[in-house]
């Protein structure tokens, strides 16, 4: 008891000195040494990053003591928000201008201070939101109420006096942490959205006026703040709270409320010159579209309206893509360099929301991505008949194939087959071997980026099971082998190779009975029958391309090709193949050791050698008799007495350890011998 006494002590007090550390009122003189503008490699400024480690303390005694952490912070929060909630009396308007009438100098530098700690502690305050759900959800319930309620109460309370519209004496500091203040307060709310999600689950039934006005405070403080005229930092954190409540609380009533009703018009009757920026529009776009299509917890499948939310769903879709859908009329076979700007920019805007909505339903169930795909269907129909229009524009292009890819990934069921069909069919014919040259040799680049879309969407198609797709096999085979292989073979292209190989790989895992026809009886009567072979040629050109690919300095590549090999043996047993054993197998063996000699993947080290003892126990009496000596017979820069004690030295072992140990003996000795015979005068050993 007395131990833990001590240790409470010692964590009250550590947090206690890490709040007044992180709050001007206790340690401005360090504080304002921070830099806050600077980016760092993580996208942050040392202010932020020093009150991250800071908050992170703060969670950690939390997680340990959680009622005195709460007891602790509370208190100091609360003094930091009076000072924020009264400022409202210091508000004086004239005529259309409002101020903030506080001028004195040390009046504005406190202000300053409590607003930034006000700031800080919301951070500290939405930080602990974890530690309020799950299992303490019930023990800890009146402490996080308490929190929402306050978070609410400032959020409604900053929207509607907005502070962030006020004339200060000192503008450009008083006001951006005006703005902060407001935004980290809708952050920290966002944070607690699943503790509301549990609210609304567990006790909705008996609180439900109190999770209704909490839910409808917390529309009403964010919606008027979804408009060009707030600072995009509040519109941004205002967005993020939408999408939060729309995605993870889910509120069976919140399509009713007067506030989602403005947005709902306000994003279905804007057009291009008046409409929000592109990341707050995909946001609530996101929201609403969630809203409609997301299940509603806590009722049956005959409670979720899914008709009236169905047919909300596509007027809201046919309104985002009035302009987009309206391109397929005008459109000819080369538009007119002003149209086609303005087409690239409404397709530019259009597709990303399409893309992101899509992307949200992805996990959910059969019902909504129904849904949601009849509401897109036309779009997608645009889409196809588009593509060849605008297929010399990989900006362009790239949009089109990312909506595909993620339509692919999310909506394939929903698309059909026949369609399906379609899209691929289109896309293969599209892409020409000059096409895919030209965007391919751009690395980095709108077309390189086009490809490598283009072949992850082939490796969803030939992932499906099924025989739907089979018959785009072979085209999409020798699209693969002979029109980006050849391009990408001898030059670095690491992106759309390691698509390539993916693809590759899938194509062999996914289809293997399309190059072995491999029957029961035969698994049943191992070596009694070989494999029946078909399509030899295009499995010998694959397996040369994952070769070649050991033979070149790209380590990412060379990991992921091997990994590719070793899955294709232990769910295939490739190495044990007939035409692999054969004619492939040494070859392999060959160019690994050479690897492991010449040291160029020496991280891959572990790798290799498993590789190595895997395709030397298909047959370890021939890779000891045979290959071997062949091997060292053909090693230059040693003589025939050192091959000897290499060949001597090398044991047969068959145990994995024991080979990996005898390998790398022979690695290094090889080395060895070839260094010393290096360094001697030529013409003193005879190799």
């Amino acid at each position: 008891v007395l131990n833990f006494q001590l240790y409470k002590d010692a964590l009250g007090l550590l947090l206690r000195e890490v709040l007044n550390r992180i709050q001007f009122r206790y340690n401005q003189a360090q504080l304002e040494e921070l830099d806050d503008e600077t980016l760092d490699d993580d996208q942050q400024t040392e202010w932020q990053r020093y009150l991250r480690q800071s908050l992170e303390v703060v969670a950690k005694v939390m997680e340990l003591l959680p009622s005195h952490a709460f007891s602790t912070l509370f208190p100091v929060l609360q003094d930091n928000l009076d000072v924020y909630l009264g400022l409202q009396q210091f508000i004086v308007t004239t005529g259309t201008s409002r101020r903030l009438n506080i001028s004195a100098e040390n009046d504005c530098r406190r202000l300053h201070c409590s607003l930034r700690d006000l700031s800080s502690l919301l951070q500290a305050v939405g930080r602990l939101a974890e530690h309020f759900i799950g299992e303490v959800f019930a023990a800890r319930f009146n402490d996080a109420l308490a929190v929402v309620e306050r978070l609410v109460e400032v959020t409604c309370y900053g929207s509607r006096t907005s502070l962030y519209d006020l004339e200060t004496a000192v503008p450009s500091v008083l006001k951006p942490d005006l703005i902060d203040v407001h935004a980290q307060a809708l952050s920290a709310l966002q944070a607690y959205s699943h503790w509301l999600a549990q609210f609304y689950s567990e006790v909705h039934s008996q609180n439900q006026s109190q999770f209704v006005n909490l839910i409808t405070s917390t529309i009403d403080a964010s919606s008027p703040l979804i408009t060009t005229k707030v600072p995009e930092k509040l519109m941004l954190s205002a967005c993020h709270l939408m999408v939060s409540i729309t995605s993870t609380v889910r509120p069976v009533f919140l399509v009713t409320l007067p506030a989602v009703r403005n947005i709902f018009n306000l994003i279905t009757t804007e057009n291009q010159t008046h409409r929000l920026p592109q990341e707050e529009h995909m946001l609530v776009c996101r929201a609403l579209s969630n809203m409609l299509l997301l299940p509603w917890p806590n009722l049956p499948e005959s409670e979720q309206q899914w008709q009236t939310r169905s047919s909300n769903h596509a007027s809201l879709l046919a309104a985002l893509t009035r302009e987009y859908k309206g391109i397929r009329g005008t459109v000819n076979v080369t538009p007119r360099q002003p149209d086609l700007d303005n087409m690239k920019a409404v397709m530019q805007q259009t597709l990303p929301v399409l893309r992101d909505i899509v992307d949200s339903i992805s996990g959910e169930s059969t019902k909504s991505r129904q849904i949601c795909y009849q509401s897109l269907q036309e779009s997608v129909q645009v889409s196809l008949s588009l593509f060849p229009v605008f297929i010399q524009q990989p900006d362009v292009t790239d949009e089109m194939l990312a909506f595909f890819l993620t339509l692919f990934q999310a909506l394939r069921v929903q698309m059909g087959v026949s369609f399906t069909g379609q899209i691929i069919h289109t896309f293969l014919s599209m892409f020409t071997r000059e096409q895919l040259a030209a965007s391919i040799l751009q690395e980095g680049s709108a077309g390189c980026r086009v490809v490598q879309k283009f072949l992850k969407i082939l490796q969803v198609v030939v992932q499906e099971p099924g025989q739907a797709f089979k018959p785009f096999l072979p085209s999409i085979l020798s699209l693969c082998m002979e029109q980006v292989y050849p391009v990408v073979a001898e030059r670095s292209s690491p992106d759309v190779k390691a698509e390539m190989f993916e693809l590759l790989y899938q194509i062999l895992h996914q289809n293997w009975r399309y190059f072995f026809k491999t029957s029961v009886l035969t698994s049943v009567q191992r070596g009694a029958a070989e494999d029946t072979m078909e399509n030899e040629a295009q499995f010998t050109a694959a397996m040369q391309a994952f070769g070649q690919s050991f033979l070149q300095p790209d380590i990412h590549i060379f990991k992921q090709n091997i990994c590719y090999l070793e899955s294709l043996n232990s769910k295939h047993k490739l190495y044990h193949r007939k035409l692999f054993r054969t004619s492939m197998l040494f070859h392999f063996i060959n160019v690994l050791l050479q690897v492991l000699l010449h040291k160029s993947h020496d991280l891959l080290q572990e790798e290799i050698t498993l590789a190595i003892y895997n395709m030397a126990s298909v047959d370890f009496d021939a890779f000891y008799s045979a290959f071997m000596p062949e091997f060292l017979n053909g090693c230059q820069g040693v003589d025939s007495s050192q091959r000897a004690v290499l060949a001597r030295n090398f044991k047969l072992e068959r145990d994995l350890p024991s080979f990996t140990q005898s390998m790398q003996r022979l690695v290094n000795d090889l080395r060895y011998y070839r260094l010393c015979n290096s360094s001697l005068p030529t013409g003193t050993i005879k190799l």
